[in-house]
This record gives structure tokens, C-alpha cells and sequence, in this order.
């Protein structure tokens, strides 16, 4: 009993102050010790803790200094950047433009009216995306657009940044990411009304439905043959850049059904090969002629190929050729697929591109005002592209397109050439080909509902 009795007030005092586990522990040696000597007697129990003794103890502690802090908030308030995004609304002007995207600085409305390279964010389309970074005063410290040109072809990034007290202008190659989408459509009235539906979720860009009219109007008559139960399914590619669309493109493969009758097409453009793609049956046959008619869209024959009075010697010369008279800077496509043989200025010809085809076919563009940008000597060339514009350069008296059809380095009457199907391909483009054509059948099929029931079913 005397034992127990012991444990002091200052002792249960450094007991209760311990930690918890401490306490757990001595308590149950206390429990053990008390059963252990229970026969003595009952121990006292332990003091209640109001009556243990108390310590106060005082210290003075120092304030922070927040003035510093506020300091480095004020700085951080005067620093503010704020960047804005907004899209081109019809009707807009640089003004209204600025003005949504916070940007109050004339200096720098100012630069982008007069600056070569700022300007062209004044020619963006509606529904285009335009970023700018301000301070909080309302002052452009930068914006970036995308510039597209009238093809709907992104060309160029445009960026203005402030510079000291004024602004520079910088362009940057657009980089983009390209996907290939397939669609199938029922006909229910019209073409147009087909691809505008969102069935799918998805509308059909105006490029693509143009593409889909020229692939199939030698067979189909778009205005009088379609009818309700047509259908068609599409596989094109598209290109998106920051998660944004930007274009459609080609369209690599189309499958039109109608009345009862279904036409198919693939684009092939072998990578080994100089030749330009083309469009063919799933057999690798070309359904398009090698040649077109006319290197203008809109024209009339002036001079045909004959023997005829030299407009300017005035006298009796072969006409090696066939005139399309036409209004200067009409565009100039190119009749076949080929490489740039010659593109600069020959005697009478004046302004004349030379693009040689296969199968030592080669045609002449002459008279030119001016040529494609960036068109080159050994540049390759698809059959319709763009190599120039109509003028009177050369021994000419009035704006035409002196065009020519040589075999061999022989001119020849182009009318007269019974030039119908494109080259042949050879066994390896075929197979080559073949890859290609695979794919496109497997995509058809998945746009099929009914195939495509039936190959689950069959698994």
C-alpha cells in the first residue's frame, strides 16, 4: 500500500503530459501493479487534473512584415496579361475585331492596316480563329491568326508582336494534321440535300461534294437522274490544326449507287512514280481521259491548227497549233498529267511553259502574262492544275493561249488524236494499286450497315 502510495502528484503530473502511448503503457503497469497488491488494500485514485498544478508562460512574438508581399501583389497587378480568342463574324473590321479581343491601341490598329505581312489578318473568312495577348492597360503585346488564301489552302501563320515601342510581322508555315473521314448518305431529294444532312453529325464540305459531282457526272447526270433510294458513301481526307478544321481535301475514294446501277472510284498516285494520280476502277482501270479538251475552263477557238495569214508577217504560215482566245489572267490548267520540261520566255512565244507527259506526249502553253507561283523546271503536275495565266506576251496581237500538242517533239492536231485512256500502269504499280484499292473496299464495307451485320454475325 505504502509502495503504491509512491507515485506522487508531480509523477502523475509527467504521466498525463507524455504522449499518448506513454499513457496507454503506464497505465496498464498501473492496472498490473494494483491488481498485484490488491490484497493489501484498494489504491487511491488518480488526482483529478483541474487540481494539478499549472504553468502560464508568456512570450512576445514578432508581427510579419507583409509589406514586402504587398509590394510584390502591386507588381504582379501591373503586370497583368490577359490572352483573348475570337472568331471572324461576318461583317466584322479590324476595328470590331480588336474591340472583342480587348486590344485598345491604335499604334497597333495601325500596323496591321499598313504592314505587308499584318494586313492579311484582314482578309480572314468568317468563322477563322484569332488569339491576342494584352496587358491590362488594353495594349497588344501580340496576335496570331491563320491566313488562308481564296482556294481555301492555309498558306501561313501571321503573328504581330510588340517590339519595343512598335510592332514586327512574322509568318511561320502552317503545320497540319490530316485525317481521312467516311460518310455514307441516302438521296432523299437532292445531292446538296444529302451532304447537308447531319445524320452523322457531320455536314460534307462544298469541296467534296463538288469533287463527288466531277468524279461521277460521266455517268450520272446530277440534275435529272438522281432519285429517292440513291445513295452514295465517301471517304476523303481532311486536315485540323490545333484541333481546329481547316480544309477538306481530296476525296480517295467514292461509291455512287443509283437507279439500280453503282459506280466506283479510288485515287491512286504510285510514290515511285513521275506521273501525277488519277482516279480508277477498282479493276485499276483510269476513268479519266489522259488529255482535256481545252486548258481553259471558259473560252472559244480563235485560230484553229491549219495553214493560215501570220497575224504579223502576213504571210502564209502553218498554225502548229490552236489559239483560245480569252480575257488576260484567265487561268491556265495543265492538260495532262507530266513534269515542267520548260517554264520562261522563247522568242515568239514569249511567256510558254513545255510539260512532258508519258508515252512522249508533250504539250506547249504559250503567251502567258504570267506563270503559277513557284511553278519549276522538273516540277510535277496533275492534270488540271494551275501553270499559268492568259496574256499577249511573244509575237501576239491580242490576249489568247497559243496551245500544243507534240508527239516525239512533232506538233500535231490535237483533235485528231484518238488519246483516251491514261498510261498503263505496270505490274508493280499494280500491285502497289491493289493495296490501296483494299483498303477502300474495307472502308465501303463498314459504311455498309448490311455487310457489316453480316460479318459480326459470321465472327
Amino acid at each position: 500500500m505504502n509502495h503504491i502510495n509512491k507515485f506522487t502528484s508531480s509523477r502523475l503530473y509527467q504521466l498525463l503530459g507524455s504522449t499518448r502511448k506513454t499513457r496507454i503503457v503506464r497505465a496498464s503497469a498501473l492496472a498490473l501493479a494494483v491488481c498485484t497488491f490488491g490484497a493489501a488494500g484498494v489504491a487511491p485514485l488518480a488526482p483529478d487534473a483541474s487540481d494539478l498544478p499549472v504553468t502560464t508562460i508568456s512570450q512576445n512574438i514578432a508581427a510579419p512584415n507583409l509589406s514586402s508581399q504587398i509590394a510584390a501583389i502591386d507588381v504582379a497587378e501591373d503586370s497583368q496579361k490577359y490572352v483573348h480568342e475570337e472568331r471572324i463574324r461576318a461583317g466584322d473590321t479590324l476595328a470590331t475585331l480588336l474591340q472583342r479581343l480587348g486590344v485598345e491601341d491604335e499604334a497597333a490598329e495601325t500596323f496591321i492596316k499598313k504592314d505587308k505581312v499584318a494586313k492579311a489578318v484582314m482578309q480572314l473568312k468568317t468563322g477563322k480563329r484569332v488569339q491576342a495577348q494584352t496587358d491590362d492597360e488594353g495594349n497588344l503585346l501580340w496576335l496570331r491568326a491563320s491566313v488562308v488564301d481564296s482556294t481555301d489552302l492555309p498558306v501561313k501563320n501571321i503573328s504581330v508582336l510588340r517590339k519595343g515601342e512598335g510592332f514586327v510581322a512574322e509568318e511561320s508555315p502552317v503545320k497540319l494534321e490530316r485525317r481521312v473521314e467516311m460518310h455514307a448518305r441516302d438521296i432523299t431529294t437532292t445531292l446538296f440535300a444529302a451532304t447537308d444532312s447531319d445524320a452523322d453529325g457531320t455536314r460534307l464540305p462544298d469541296t467534296v461534294v463538288r469533287q463527288i459531282v466531277e468524279m461521277f457526272s460521266t455517268n450520272i447526270d446530277f440534275r435529272s437522274d438522281l432519285k429517292r433510294g440513291d445513295k452514295f458513301n465517301v471517304v476523303y481526307e481532311t486536315f485540323w490544326q490545333d484541333g481546329e478544321f481547316v480544309k477538306a481535301g481530296r476525296i480517295l475514294a467514292g461509291e455512287f449507287t443509283n437507279r439500280g446501277m453503282t459506280y466506283q472510284s479510288v485515287w491512286f498516285e504510285d510514290p515511285a512514280s513521275k506521273q501525277g494520280g488519277g482516279y480508277y476502277s477498282f479493276d485499276g482501270k483510269a476513268l479519266k481521259k489522259a488529255f482535256l479538251k481545252s486548258p481553259l475552263e471558259f473560252t472559244r477557238i480563235s485560230s484553229g491548227f491549219s495553214m493560215r495569214v501570220h497575224p504579223i508577217s502576213g504571210n502564209w504560215k502553218a498554225h502548229k497549233g490552236i489559239d483560245f482566245a480569252a480575257p488576260t489572267g484567265t487561268p491556265i490548267r495543265a492538260a495532262g498529267d507530266g513534269v515542267v520540261d520548260f517554264a520562261g520566255t522563247q522568242n515568239g512565244y514569249g511567256n510558254v511553259v513545255v510539260l512532258k507527259h508519258w508515252n512522249n506526249y508533250s504539250t506547249a502553253y504559250a503567251h502567258m502574262s504570267r506563270f503559277a507561283s513557284g511553278l519549276r523546271k522538273g516540277q510535277k503536275v496533275s492534270q488540271g492544275d494551275l501553270i499559268g495565266y492568259v496574256g499577249s506576251t511573244g509575237w501576239s496581237t491580242g490576249a489568247h493561249l497559243h496551245y500544243e500538242f507534240r508527239v516525239g517533239g512533232q506538233s500535231l492536231d490535237p483533235n485528231k488524236l484518238n488519246v483516251i485512256a491514261q498510261a498503263p500502269m505496270t505490274a508493280a504499280e499494280k500491285a502497289r494499286f491493289k493495296l490501296v484499292a483494299g483498303d477502300m473496299i474495307h472502308r465501303f464495307a463498314l459504311l455498309r450497315p448490311e455487310e457489316s451485320n453480316r460479318a459480326l454475325a459470321m465472327k
